[in-house]
């Protein structure tokens, strides 16, 4: 390389380093893990379990964000480090372009990380898929999405757990709950929330016809314990039934199944994985104060709960994102405009480019959320 050609590099990597600089600030970060790994020092921390086992997810989550940030900053000085060696005759191309590369790779993740600011954008994630209308081609399209998010899940290292699945009538699912846990989870797939349409041609019609189906996907924080919200049980509609699910040992052939309709509300959760119905209720009410945590959250910004099934019309024109398998190939976000040809790598779970990219102008002002 040129000596020009490398300090035009240093100049590019210098710019987004600073850029990713000026949203950290590492000292308050540093304060809060040395305060919680003092606490787990004290004598009796581990009376209290469940504040304990809190604490100690929390540390780690911290631990891991200041680690990923001071790696961040050591890269930055070992580009500068070769980038003068470089200059002083040393022939190191393939190293400092491997370090460009992992750099900027690297920065990308960090500063989409550092918009996640709400609270609740650290709490797990609780996911429903919802078919539209359209019988089996609908109801085999949100079987594709629940695929498409699990596998989201599988590539993040994100813990699965399958809380409700109705079986299609004929193919594909009536409907699905399950959750994704792991660092900022609700962050990123708060950005999910909305109606998601399909175009291809039909395995379903004889006639190899194209068809358009739609499906909504509903996002919720998994409420914990340092979310206060109170539910009269007076409120609560609370049903029991035998357990369908997915087949196989997973099927429950009791009535521990719960459904809580929230009446003020008209919220409805349903919950069948655990053969405990006392476990399957207390599940079903997490679910549900997170499902009315956001649509107070909503409320107070003078916003209406857009994507929740009563209220969004699964059909065309309210779409946030369309998939075409037929007579092209395009995944297309209409809120960000931003698209790929490669549908098989998106349904394969990589949505990282709509997550993102949907983050970072929301960040900037270009998006109403």
């Amino acid at each position: 390389m040129q000596d020009n050609e490398i300090k035009q590099e240093l100049f590019n990597v210098t710019k987004i380093y600073e850029d990713v600089q000026s949203m950290i600030d590492l000292e308050p970060l540093k304060a809060r893990v040395d305060e919680l790994d003092r606490l787990t020092y004290v004598q009796g921390f581990w009376d209290d379990f469940e504040k304990a086992n809190k604490i100690v997810k929390e540390l780690k989550n911290l631990k891991q964000k200041y680690k990923k940030i001071s790696g961040f900053f050591e890269l930055y000085e070992e580009i500068k480090m070769v980038s003068d060696l470089m200059l002083m005759g040393e022939d190191m191309k393939t190293e400092y372009l491997d370090l460009i590369a992992d750099f900027t790779t690297k920065s990308e993740l960090l500063s989409v990380e550092l918009l996640l600011k709400d609270d609740n954008d650290k709490l797990d994630a609780v996911i429903e898929i919802h078919p539209g209308a359209g019988g089996t081609e609908s109801q085999d399209w949100a079987e594709m999405l629940f695929r498409m998010y699990k596998r989201y899940g599988e590539n993040h290292e994100l813990e699965f757990e399958l809380l409700d699945y109705q079986n299609g009538e004929e193919a594909g699912i009536k409907s699905v709950t399950f959750s994704l846990r792991g660092d900022n989870s609700y962050g990123y797939l708060k950005t999910e929330s909305g109606v998601h349409r399909l175009v291809r041609i039909s395995p379903f019609d004889s006639g190899g016809r194209r068809h358009t189906s739609f499906a909504s996907v509903n996002v919720y924080p998994e409420i914990d314990d340092s979310i206060d919200i109170e539910i009269n049980e007076a409120d609560l509609k609370i049903d029991t039934f035998r357990s369908g699910g997915a087949g196989g040992q997973s099927v429950n052939t009791t009535d521990s199944a719960v459904r809580i309709t929230h009446l003020p509300t008209k919220l409805v959760v349903n919950v069948q994985n655990e053969r405990s119905q006392i476990k399957n209720r207390a599940k079903a009410l997490q679910i549900l104060k997170g499902k009315i945590y956001q649509l107070e959250l909503q409320k107070q910004q003078e916003e209406l709960l857009k994507n929740h099934q009563a209220n969004v019309s699964n059909s065309f024109g309210s779409q946030i994102r369309s998939y075409v398998m037929h007579p092209y190939s395009m995944v297309k976000d209409h809120r960000t405009n931003i698209e790929t040809g490669n549908v098989a790598k998106v349904m394969d779970g990589d949505v990282d480019l709509f997550i993102n990219g949907y983050l970072k102008m929301l960040a900037r002002g270009e998006l109403d959320e």
